[in-house]
């Protein structure tokens, strides 16, 4: 018996756009979710409030607006901050994991 998820659209942060290739081919493939894609944390502000996905998959380390700083803004704004948000990172020490987890 197969589940229906309540998720339906994701929208994918990230500056590399091989890494959005891969997560929305992916994603698109083994599930039945639309993926939205943004190159920066100003882009993934702007198609979260217009776009209003049902999950966000956020790079924690880009140039000019990085993740932290962009799930700080999401989360700050009424039309996103009910949006839930997975960090996403190539390196994590255990002080950064305490920190993200602190965050919410």
């Amino acid at each position: 018996m197969s589940r229906k998820s309540p998720i339906k659209r994701v929208l994918v942060i990230d500056n590399e756009s091989y890494i959005q290739e891969i997560t929305k081919i992916c994603l698109e493939t083994v599930t039945d979710w639309q993926v939205i894609t943004a190159s920066s944390g100003r882009e993934g502000i702007v198609k979260a409030e217009t776009e209003q996905p049902d999950a966000i998959l956020l790079d924690v380390m880009m140039p000019d607006m990085d993740g932290l700083t962009t799930f700080a803004n999401l989360h700050a704004n009424a039309l996103t901050h009910d949006i839930p948000v997975i960090l996403l990172s190539a390196e994590i020490q255990t002080a950064d994991r305490r920190h993200y987890s602190e965050m919410g």
